[in-house]
């Protein structure tokens, strides 16, 4: 059964961080590892189902972060005067869900990690 207040913060924190601590230096594979980490701890239940509420986590944290990054980027193109913004915006779109893939499988990794705790 998934624990849905445990992915929501998870979720929550993997936002924050994204968003927060990416001017600061904190990237997206340490805002994965913590939120997953956060998911996985509140759930309990061992190491499955800490990798799976820290997978759900840290897999929409990543989409919704790539979906802000494509506009950001698409509006930031656009303003700058460029006929590239759509191109470019889709562009990132396309490395932001590769990227939220990945934050997903290390989110998984340290739900999995504070499951065991």
């Amino acid at each position: 059964m998934t624990n849905w207040r445990a992915v929501g913060i998870g979720f929550l924190v993997h936002i924050v961080l994204g968003i927060v601590g990416a001017p600061i230096g904190i990237g997206p594979l340490v805002a994965g590892i913590i939120s997953g980490f956060v998911a996985g701890y509140i759930a309990g239940g061992g190491i499955g189902n800490g990798a799976w509420h820290g997978f759900l986590a840290g897999s929409i944290g990543g989409i919704v972060l790539a979906i802000v990054l494509g506009i950001a980027i698409t509006i930031g193109a656009g303003l700058a005067g460029g006929p590239l913004g759509g191109l470019l915006g889709g562009g990132a779109l396309l490395v932001g869900l590769v990227v939220a893939i990945v934050s997903g499988l290390e989110s998984a990794i340290g739900g999995a990690i504070a499951g065991l705790l």
